[in-house]
């Protein structure tokens, strides 16, 4: 079990002492499987963008070799295509239960191997996740339409979905940044991702008509800024605009619009992305409130319903609930990795498409 003494810098106030933080590190490490899987509890299913939250959430307490085995699982697991499929039930082997390869899932990953470089140091495991990286992004970049949006996935027979999804396009957004400073580190220049970061940021921005309409959901609320596509003034009124509608104070962050129903994880990132755009106190707010979601072992639930019933539901611990909540005490207690994988001021921009005509 990870030691108090190691999670010492995942203290923070009505949200995690060391002892608490590292037996939630602990829960995490015991559904993580022998070969690296992270499954979000055991016999239930992976998915490739929640296994790399956990696996950076590994990074940030200190469990640097369960990082590294969590992306040699990936490394191994690769279609040939640079992709990998949206659920693997937990298993030895791992089923494919569903077969569609989607972008947001796969880019994921780049932001992962540049949090685990940054928390090591380890320039050999860099080099050795490059060819990784680099495949996984040019098939996500593949999908992107003329307007920079992304589109969502492959279907099973290949078939590409054009239809893009606001929150999965911002996700993506910040894979390319970590990419993009993978390439820089290993002197190897992706002028081609400069330039569908740029357009990519432009659509987030300025044009939402490019995307699905999910406006219900809070994560296309807050996800163009935990992504870095939106910023400064622009962040702050964006997350203003509608902080009533889906925040409920002492409980956290609502799912979807209008069911009574708060989630851990999109509680999680909402602070992730309050706190890049400098708002400390609000982000800390939102992580005390989500505290009633913890569970005896350190995991938290999913989510739970304010109305009716007044229960957690659905019955379920997920290491990425988990994984969020430690990846956002770590950068609100000044963790340098995570700092800098979120807070995103040191991370490549690409080329701006502000200017840009027909975009």
């Amino acid at each position: 079990m990870t030691s108090p003494g190691r999670t010492d810098h995942l203290v923070l106030p009505g949200v995690l002492t060391a002892a608490q933080a590292a037996e939630t590190v602990a829960g995490i490490l015991a559904v993580q499987r022998e070969d690296g899987a992270i499954p979000w509890f055991r016999g239930h299913h992976l998915d490739p963008w929640d296994h790399t939250e956990a696996a950076m959430a590994l990074d940030a307490a200190g469990e640097h070799r369960a990082a590294e085995r969590a992306y040699a699982w990936l490394a191994r697991h690769q279609n040939a295509d640079g992709s990998w499929y949206a659920a693997y039930h937990d298993g030895d082997p791992a089923e494919i239960t569903d077969r569609g390869r989607e972008t947001n899932f796969c880019a994921y990953v780049a932001v992962g191997v540049w949090h685990h470089y940054l928390s090591t140091g380890d320039e050999p495991f860099l080099d050795r996740m490059w060819p990784c990286v680099r495949a996984a992004v040019e098939f996500v970049l593949a999908l992107q339409q003329p307007g920079g949006q992304i589109g969502w996935k492959r279907e099973e027979d290949g078939t590409p979905v054009a239809d893009a999804l606001l929150t999965g396009s911002s996700s993506v957004h910040h894979a390319l940044r970590c990419a993009l400073a993978i390439a820089e580190e290993r002197e190897d220049p992706q002028p081609d991702w400069e330039l569908a970061t740029g357009a990519l940021a432009h659509a987030i921005r300025r044009h939402p008509e490019r995307f699905l309409d999910k406006d219900r959901y809070s994560m296309d609320w807050y996800y163009p800024v935990l992504g870095g596509a939106v910023t400064g003034a622009e962040a702050r009124a964006r997350i203003d605009a509608r902080w009533d509608e889906f925040v409920v104070p002492g409980l956290g962050v609502r799912c979807v619009l209008p069911n009574p129903w708060v989630t851990g994880g999109e509680s999680c990132e909402l602070a992730l992305a309050l706190w890049a755009i400098g708002e400390s106190d609000r982000a800390l707010e939102i992580l005390q409130s989500v505290q009633h979601l913890r569970a005896r072992g350190g995991l938290y639930w999913t989510g739970y319903v304010f109305e009716g019933d007044r229960a957690v539901w659905p019955e379920e611990l997920t290491t990425w609930t988990a994984g969020s909540l430690l990846l956002a005490v770590a950068a609100l207690g000044g963790d340098e990795p995570t700092v800098a994988v979120f807070g995103g001021e040191r991370l490549p921009r690409g080329l701006s498409g502000e200017c840009c005509t027909g975009l």
